[in-house]
């Protein structure tokens, strides 16, 4: 998907990494809208959307940060699975420094 999404890009450079990025915030939209539709928020609109629609809009979410991050690093995936470590280390206890990285020690205080 990213090296297609680079073949079709329209701008070089940062600003097509920019953009990549932003588009997370457009896909984040969707969900809002989507979830809004499904419980009818919207009295103008009504039931718009199911809840197999607010799925598939976070799967566009995940697609999008994944592509962002692609273009961020070809190491996407040991930079994800990294990621993915420390936070599981975090949020079930255990070792909070992640994928054996040391934490970096507090500046001495003067």
């Amino acid at each position: 998907m990213h090296a297609w999404l680079d073949a079709h890009r329209a701008v070089e450079g940062r600003e097509a990494l920019l953009l990549r990025v932003l588009k997370l915030s457009e896909e984040v939209g969707e969900v809002a809208q989507a979830v809004i539709g499904v419980t009818g928020q919207n009295p103008r609109k009504g039931t718009t959307h199911s809840w197999d629609d607010v799925g598939a809009e976070l799967c566009d979410v995940a697609l999008t940060a994944l592509v962002a991050l692609r273009s961020l690093t070809p190491d996407t995936g040991e930079v994800f699975t990294r990621h993915v470590a420390k936070v599981a280390a975090r949020s079930l206890g255990g070792d909070t420094r992640g994928a054996g990285q040391e934490r970096r020690a507090a500046p001495p205080s003067r």
